[in-house]
């Protein structure tokens, strides 16, 4: 939802307002690169009736582009921006001017009690294949994701936690996320085969049906006819787009009611009707949670789901915490510390060349006032420009923007090696 940049803005965000105004199923809806802030108003304003809370979140120069619409009380806001998000080189990407970041909100259930929704949109670039560390800085946004939910968790509040992860479900971060912050994805849950290879390519319906593909579908109008890696070709599209959930972390888990997730599927896969192109580039997910409450159903004057959500049923919850394997650490490790030195051999690299630009300028000044053709000074003044903003391009990316990508990968490879050092000293201790 650029503006002046994304194709459709206005009709695609008109139709998905539109959409979601004509129903009242939703209790919390999750909304990714929703940049104008106008927009969002009139997001809002549709579906305010029965989703009378709402936040727009900001961050780095364009915004967040994050915006998450409750049924229930808001009581408290919080956006964490990553520490990576890209260079600030790559503009054609953007990832690092909008500042992406982990945004949430607590609200205030009269079941669950607090219940914190996390909405994020990871670093997209970097795609599956290849060395791990081309997608260090997803590897990062995914540790300080997993880290946030965790803690919402441990401060014993309810999780759900809702996004664009930019990654299949096998990938290294997407390990991370789970792992660490003990999440379930709502879609496996209910669709618990869908993890499992196949031999035979998926119809682009199928895809969506039994494998949760939300994005590169063929039936997407942004993605038919562009070219696709092997991965979006092989299984028609990628799930890139999840709902995790998770118990409060409590001792007295038994008292505490639970959650399960009853219903995951793929949502606006058709197009904006009277219209040649879909609602997004990516389609939307949509799962129903089910409160399972460990005694008595509660009041109807409590009953906030529909009554069908209102069981008796209980299942144990395990008090221990989740903790991330020890394979997966050496692995993100050896990722960042590959991206530490790729990033170090390149910032040294852009620093050389803001030293020739430098010297190429001094050489310029110096000739220009011994050289006998006065019409090529024009041509003299553009060079020198544009030297001037190649070398002063180059000193930024190079010092301040390489010394702020190493010293942020270090920080979290000494964070795991750290943690890694804790899990093995309490091991020891159970011992």
């Amino acid at each position: 939802g650029l503006k002046f940049v994304s194709k459709n803005r206005r009709e695609r965000v008109v139709a998905i307002a539109d959409e979601l105004s004509h129903t009242e199923e939703y209790d919390i809806i999750t909304l990714q690169e929703l940049w104008v802030y106008t927009d969002f108003e009139y997001v809002r304003e549709s579906v305010a009736k029965y989703l009378p809370y709402a936040k727009f979140f900001y961050s780095g120069a364009l915004g967040a582009g994050l915006a998450i619409l409750s049924r229930f009380p808001i009581v408290a806001t919080e956006i964490q921006p990553y520490s990576l998000n890209g260079a600030p080189i790559d503009v054609a990407g953007g990832d690092w001017f909008v500042g992406k970041a982990a945004a949430s909100v607590i609200i205030l259930h009269p079941i669950l009690k607090e219940v914190q929704v996390f909405n994020t949109h990871l670093y997209a670039k970097g795609g599956e294949d290849g060395p791990e560390h081309n997608r260090a800085h997803r590897l990062v946004n995914a540790w300080e994701f997993a880290k946030l939910a965790r803690r919402a968790a441990e401060l014993g509040r309810y999780v759900i936690a809702a996004g664009d992860f930019n990654s299949i479900p096998t990938t290294l971060p997407m390990t991370v996320i789970r792992e660490h912050a003990d999440l379930k994805d709502s879609w496996l849950v209910t669709h618990p085969f869908s993890n499992t290879p196949s031999d035979a390519t998926p119809s682009p319906q199928e895809a969506i049906d039994d494998f949760g593909v939300t994005a590169d579908s063929p039936i997407n109008s942004y993605s038919a006819g562009k070219g696709l890696d092997a991965t979006a070709r092989r299984f028609c599209g990628k799930r890139l787009d999840y709902i995790f959930y998770r118990q409060p972390h409590s001792y007295n888990s038994a008292e505490l009611p639970v959650l399960h997730c009853k219903e995951s599927r793929v949502m606006f896969t058709h197009e904006v009707p009277g219209t040649p192109f879909s609602y997004s580039d990516h389609f939307g997910l949509k799962s129903v949670l089910q409160i399972q409450t460990p005694g008595a159903l509660p009041s109807s004057s409590d009953a906030v789901f529909p009554p069908e959500s209102q069981t008796a049923a209980w299942s144990t919850q395990s008090s221990e915490p989740s903790e991330i394997s020890q394979a997966c650490i050496t692995k993100m490790t050896q990722a960042l510390s590959s991206c530490y030195r790729f990033s170090k051999s390149r910032a040294q690299k852009e620093l050389a060349l803001f030293v020739l630009c430098l010297m190429l300028l001094i050489t310029i000044a110096v000739a220009s006032t011994w050289f006998p053709y006065p019409w090529l000074n024009p041509i003299f003044i553009i060079f020198a420009v544009f030297l001037t903003w190649l070398g002063t391009t180059m000193l930024y990316e190079g010092y301040v923007y390489g010394q702020w990508e190493c010293n942020a990968l270090m920080n979290v490879v000494e964070e795991l090696e750290v943690y890694a050092q804790g899990l093995e000293l309490q091991s020891s201790r159970y011992q």
